[in-house]
């Protein structure tokens, strides 16, 4: 059997590869110690986990907790068990945490994503164990289900075979990864069976019937098969003995017999039912169980008729509405209510075009209304970008907190007060601290202005000061005027935004500009930024 050295991406992640990449400003190690403990680490945070009063993310620089509504967080990032890794996926049962570790590598010219294992706790965070990522040896060829035993495409390195999504039933860890598909470990990660899903001709699969396709995402030197329902990308338990798989073809529902373990599999995907997704690259999916809907981030894959879109079914899948049409969500939340005596939910999605939240409990929903201006109420910070990934709801000491992954710009959090979208926000950036007034630098640096802006820091010791910043380019000539004489409050540290455009709106060319801040008529204080699209 011919080893398997890469698998080529066919079908398009790189909004995924964006997400594992590693945040693209340096933070000198020598002043990793001075990065406070009031934040986080992340400005990426693409994963949020509640479980009472701890609230987990899972970042770009590593695993976050707060234990405190988020005035003080314990931060993984570069401790031995973490290192420098980002992290695609959490997940929490019964008191166990699991996070997945990967990173962006370089292969022939391109940059994929490698997995580089999973990590987990038992005591809140006190102690870590490491699993390595799942592998096959180069003869692993083969795979039992039911009464079957079918030829399955050894996996045998960790390039594209990085851990998205994580869920978590009794005994058992459930982890999806493009090249590895699905696969489950009943002994804390020691040891991973693959799981078999139906090919893209079968809507069905019978433990105890006979089959004879293969288990294979891609066609190359082991088969000619290709199937892009073996491409896995989500994963979410509806109870202990139901999951619903989220792959590049569609949403496969399995039913677990508690005696065999034997998976019986239904398949919902864009043309096999009247009321169907909008499509079937299924990059997110979460359970609501207050009105036990489903809910899914249906993508555009191959299909003519396919559309970006939300899907939600109120009838355990057989049957779909689709929700925000052209939108690109990335994750979901529940903001739960009692209302005479019944518990119920509003829906919050995170997107490449902001966040949404339903007006009503329930199902059915009818109107989507996102926030407006979200702006720290202290600091001023403000989150620019429309990108979110993640979005989580606690209720914490008798409030409702609303928790947001931005993209970019960090973690937000509104302690929500009446109405919806209203009330204190928060918001929470990572950058190291200042030593001094006649310090300032910009991140994240390089930036490339087509997705990104980047933020100038910079403080003064005046309680109060009027406060000019321009944009040059290498020949010192003006570009743009960020400020002038704004007013800004000083004894704090402060952060402007530039989104890369000059006076006319044009995105500037690739190159080095700097930045000049003025505060009042103290000495200029200057800094450099590199444009790289």
């Amino acid at each position: 059997m011919k080893k398997l050295t890469i698998i080529i991406l066919l079908f398009p992640v790189l909004t995924l590869l964006a997400q594992i990449a590693p945040e693209n400003f340096e933070i000198n190690k020598d002043k990793l110690s001075k990065i406070t403990d009031t934040n986080p680490l992340g400005n990426s945070i693409l994963d949020i986990v509640v479980e009472d009063d701890t609230v987990w993310l899972g970042t770009t620089r590593g695993v976050s907790r707060s234990t405190d509504g988020g005035e003080t967080w314990r931060n993984y990032y570069g401790t031995s068990a973490f290192g420098e890794e980002s992290i695609p996926a959490i997940g929490y049962y019964n008191g166990v945490f699991y996070a997945a570790t990967g990173h962006s590598t370089e292969k022939d010219g391109s940059t994929l994503p490698e997995g580089s294992g999973l990590k987990y706790t038992t005591d809140n965070g006190e102690s870590w164990q490491s699993v390595p990522q799942p592998v096959d040896e180069p003869g692993d060829s083969s795979v039992i289900y039911g009464v079957n035993t079918l030829r399955a495409l050894p996996v045998t390195v960790e390039i594209n075979n990085i851990t998205y999504d994580i869920a978590l039933t009794p005994g058992t860890i459930w982890i999806t990864t493009f090249a590895g598909g699905l696969r489950k470990s009943t002994d804390m990660g020691l040891s991973w069976e693959r799981v078999v899903l139906p090919p893209d001709y079968l809507n069905e699969l019978y433990p105890d019937s006979s089959y004879s396709f293969a288990l294979q995402p891609v066609a190359g030197a082991f088969g000619d098969e290709n199937y892009l329902n073996h491409r896995v990308f989500s994963v979410v338990a509806m109870n202990d003995s139901t999951l619903l798989v989220g792959t590049a073809g569609g949403i496969n529902k399995g039913f677990i017999d508690s005696q065999t373990g034997d998976i019986t599999w239904k398949k919902f995907n864009h043309l096999n039912q009247d009321y169907a997704i909008s499509g079937n690259f299924v990059t997110a999916m979460a359970y609501n169980q207050w009105d036990e809907s489903i809910w899914a981030a249906t993508w555009k894959a191959e299909g003519a008729s396919e559309y970006y879109g939300v899907s939600a079914s109120f009838d355990g899948g057989e049957n779909w509405k689709v929700y925000l049409r052209g939108e690109k969500a990335h994750n979901f939340g529940f903001r739960k209510y009692n209302i005479s005596g019944l518990e119920t939910a509003q829906v919050m999605a995170s997107t490449d075009n902001g966040l949404f939240r339903t007006t009503e409990e329930g199902n059915n929903p009818a109107t989507w209304i996102t926030p407006q201006n979200i702006v720290d109420d202290v600091t001023l910070i403000p989150m620019v970008s429309k990108k979110f990934y993640s979005v989580m709801y606690q209720k914490y000491r008798g409030s409702n907190y609303i928790w947001i992954g931005s993209a970019i710009d960090g973690l937000g959090l509104l302690k929500e007060s009446t109405g919806i979208w209203t009330g204190e926000w928060k918001v929470l950036t990572s950058s190291p601290v200042l030593p001094s007034v006649s310090e300032s630098y910009a991140f994240p640096n390089p930036f490339s202005p087509d997705d990104e802006y980047t933020r100038i820091k910079y403080k003064f010791d005046q309680a109060s000061a009027d406060v000019t910043i321009r944009i040059m380019d290498f020949g010192m000539n003006l570009v743009r005027t960020l400020i002038q004489k704004a007013p800004r409050d000083g004894g704090q540290e402060r952060l402007e935004i530039w989104d890369g455009r000059d006076e006319s709106g044009g995105i500037v060319p690739n190159g080095v500009y700097f930045y000049r801040i003025d505060v009042d008529e103290d000495e200029p204080v200057f800094g450099k930024i590199m444009v790289l699209m």
